[in-house]
């Protein structure tokens, strides 16, 4: 790579390119869980969640989503519109697993009535803590406006999701969004939908199929992932 790197987080690389208005993101082999607290290596992860990533927001894309999508350069690089991220993670829960089991004492599996939505502060100093909407207006992350979208947004995304995952033998646990705006102030869905970003449970079996193995040293981590990707990679051809 000889682009000058924008920025650089856990996962990903953001480089610049000739065009302004057009990024570079790379995926990265890293991997770390508990806001940093464990770290790694999976081999091949980056190229892996490449493509998967490549091939939802495509298929969003055809649906009528907006994204930041625009393309790949390489099997682990995506021309991605730059944008300015909201600095909220929009997470949707259709079933109680993780943090929120241990917040409210439930048992992970439980299927929730109607999805759950909640945002997070992206600041992983702070622990990316949970807001309120009141937080969200009162320091300016969004407007009021750019909530009613995010909120619709996210569990519009959510029941598509829902039901690709679902044609793959696969069920959609929870999942985080990012979204950002384009120079002319246009939200799009950013980032990436990945196993590190989505939970992700065999229909019948309960296997987990996300970061959960390498957060819970579950083992078969590249295994899993490379088995997420075929099965995304056969259902949605680029």
């Amino acid at each position: 790579m000889t682009n000058e790197i924008l920025r650089e987080g856990k996962s990903k690389k953001l480089l610049i390119t000739e065009d302004p208005e057009v990024l570079i993101q790379y995926f990265k082999d890293d991997a770390t869980a508990f806001n940093g607290e464990k770290k790694g290596i999976i081999e091949s992860k980056g190229r892996v969640n490449c493509q998967i990533s490549a091939r939802i927001f495509k298929m969003l894309e055809e649906k009528g989503f907006l994204t930041h999508y625009r393309g790949l350069a390489s099997d682990r690089e995506m021309l991605v519109d730059r944008v300015d991220i909201i600095p909220l993670e929009v997470v949707i829960r259709n079933v109680v697993a993780g943090s929120l089991a241990k917040r409210f004492g439930i048992e992970e599996g439980t299927a929730l009535a109607e999805p759950l939505q909640e945002f997070f502060l992206k600041d992983d100093d702070l622990g990316d803590p949970l807001l309120t909407r009141n937080h969200i207006l009162a320091f300016g992350w969004a407007t009021n406006e750019e909530m009613d979208y995010l909120a619709a947004e996210g569990l519009r995304i959510n029941a598509v999701m829902t039901e690709f995952w679902a044609s793959l033998g696969i069920r959609l646990v929870d999942h985080k969004l990012e979204f950002g705006r384009r120079a002319d102030g246009t939200i799009v869905l950013a980032d990436e939908i990945t196993p590190d970003g989505c939970r992700l449970w065999e229909i019948g079996t309960d296997r987990k199929m996300d970061k959960d193995r390498f957060r819970r040293s579950l083992g078969k981590v590249e295994e899993t992932y490379a088995e997420v990707c075929d099965k995304v990679s056969a259902a949605l051809p680029l």
